[in-house]
């Protein structure tokens, strides 16, 4: 056995003729009988208690014990107590990457997922109580990317819960879970003339960041944090090494999305520009932290900085540049009055332009995975999700295949 019973009620002690006597103790009918007692994996005592009549059920909990432990499927007790929240609330520290991360998770889950799940003992977790959260997130309207991000980290956390044996096993493996649905929206990427018609709207010190997002699929934060060092025109290579983001409101200097640092080719075009643009616009060094804002400060001479000298801040590009740079390509209407302000327009952001970079590229043949590498993205099976619609000459190649292969059959010799 993991352990043994102890009989609260009764001891054993030496009789005068020397054998064993059993005899009533102080606790003899009062309290809880029986003790079931063991030592945990940790090297430290267990137990719980059990009424008068009840050793049977005694000894088929420590069974169980012994039984979980050659298994590998052994919780402590006190541990499968802990609610979910207490344990997603010390867990997010650790699975953020930074400060951002942390702070959207931790709003995530305190909006939507504590106040229904949080008060759960991680040990009594079944699938039911997953999908009847889900199920609540949408009749609260809380669907698409946004649900499933949530469902994401709710997901993540039991995973690490199981990891550290809080509970057996991750309720939101069962196939009867599901998470929320997102519709797929396929991108329509932007014509040539359409690109170049934004990019002359834009105010000449910012019209090469076209450039880099068109012709070098970079991001927009990648193209703000661009510096000279990162251009090698010698071998027309773009080094992708860090962007400019914020970090709780703070600017700071970091790695690309995912960390994943890349060499994209530098078309002669976008050189041509780019050295356009540095003799117009000096590169000046910016001074900022890196990765947050409380870390080692950095200076790199940035490519694009604003009018006064400091590194572009991205709302004000937004609102400032791009925006009306749209409106004069007549991508989104004029506002009628300068309080309304410009229309929403999410999908016509800057991103557009990176869509455009991959569209040309699978259209003039390169192949996905190559793709997938120069957008910097975690593996060429995102890429294909989300671009393989854009590959008309795959179609085209099945399409002359199949009929070759009639005309052979059909014409033989």
């Amino acid at each position: 056995m993991a352990g043994h019973i102890q009989d609260r009620w009764y001891k054993v002690e030496t009789g005068p003729d020397g054998k064993p006597v059993k005899t009533k103790t102080d606790r003899y009918g009062t309290g809880m009988r029986y003790r079931a007692r063991y030592v945990g994996p940790d090297g430290t005592e267990k137990s719980k208690s059990f009424p008068d009549k009840q050793k049977r059920l005694a000894d088929q909990w420590l069974a169980h014990i012994e039984a979980d432990m050659s298994r590998g499927q052994y919780l402590d007790p006190l541990k499968a107590k802990t609610t979910f929240q207490q344990y997603a609330e010390r867990w997010l520290p650790s699975a953020a990457t930074d400060p951002n991360t942390e702070a959207s998770m931790t709003s995530q889950l305190r909006l939507h997922a504590f106040p229904y799940i949080g008060s759960r003992p991680l040990g009594t977790f079944q699938p039911e109580h997953i999908r009847d959260w889900t199920r609540t997130l949408k009749e609260n309207g809380v669907v698409g990317s946004y649900a499933r991000v949530i469902y994401s980290n709710v997901r993540a956390a039991l995973s690490a819960a199981v990891d550290d044996g809080y509970l057996a096993r991750n309720p939101c493996s069962a196939r009867s879970v599901k998470a929320p649905e997102v519709e797929r929206k396929r991108i329509t990427p932007w014509t040539p003339t359409r690109v170049f018609a934004v990019q002359a709207g834009l105010p000449e010190r910012y019209r090469a960041m076209a450039d880099l997002g068109a012709g070098c699929g970079l991001r927009q934060g990648e193209i703000l944090g661009v510096a000279v060092d990162a251009i090698d025109f010698e071998s027309d290579t773009l080094h992708v090494v860090r962007q400019l983001k914020l970090s709780l409101s703070k600017p700071v200097f970091a790695p690309p999305k995912g960390g994943k640092l890349r060499d994209v080719p530098l078309p002669e075009p976008v050189a041509d520009a780019l050295r356009a643009h540095m003799k117009e616009f000096p590169p000046v060094e910016i001074t900022l932290p890196w990765r947050t804002a409380d870390g080692p400060m950095t200076t790199h001479r940035l490519i694009f900085t604003a009018p006064g000298g400091n590194h572009v801040w991205r709302t004000s590009l937004n609102t400032e540049a791009w925006k009306p740079a749209l409106v004069a390509a007549g991508v989104i209407p004029e506002p009628k009055t300068r309080a309304e302000g410009h229309a929403a327009a999410r999908e016509h952001g800057m991103h557009a332009l990176r869509h455009f970079y991959a569209s040309a590229l699978l259209d003039g043949g390169e192949n996905i995975k190559a793709v997938s590498e120069y957008l910097g993205h975690s593996d060429p099976g995102l890429t294909l999700r989300v671009y393989a619609h854009l590959m008309p000459s795959s179609q085209e190649r099945t399409r002359k295949a199949i009929a070759a292969a009639y005309d052979k059959a059909q014409h033989p010799g």
